[in-house]
């Protein structure tokens, strides 16, 4: 369980690196840029952690799925990016995607 909660963690962190390498690509400030790298290793760290006892082919969905999800939503609502219907229903396949796998799991 702690494993999930550390995978969870980096996905936030995940997430937070993305959507601060679009606040870098529109500010000059070096902020975002170092947010950037602390925010993905971070993220790298914790799944290095999660890893140990999640199988890499699920938690890797996990991440990479969950992520996406966020950042769509992240751009949508920080960055005023147009949410379609059917961005939203890929990105709810995704969703599918990622309960079946963690009803897959033995963890």
């Amino acid at each position: 369980m702690l494993s999930w909660i550390y995978l969870s963690i980096s996905i936030f962190f995940e997430v937070a690196g993305t959507l601060s390498l679009k606040y870098s690509s529109e500010n000059d400030s070096p902020f975002w840029g170092g947010a950037v790298v602390v925010f993905y290793i971070i993220s790298f760290s914790l799944m290095w952690i999660a890893i140990k006892k999640i199988d890499i082919s699920v938690s890797y969905a996990v991440w990479a799925g969950l992520g996406t999800t966020l950042v769509v939503f992240g751009g949508w609502i920080l960055f005023k990016e147009p949410m379609t219907i059917l961005k939203l229903f890929f990105v709810s396949l995704i969703i599918i995607g990622i309960v079946g796998l963690k009803y897959l799991s033995k963890n």
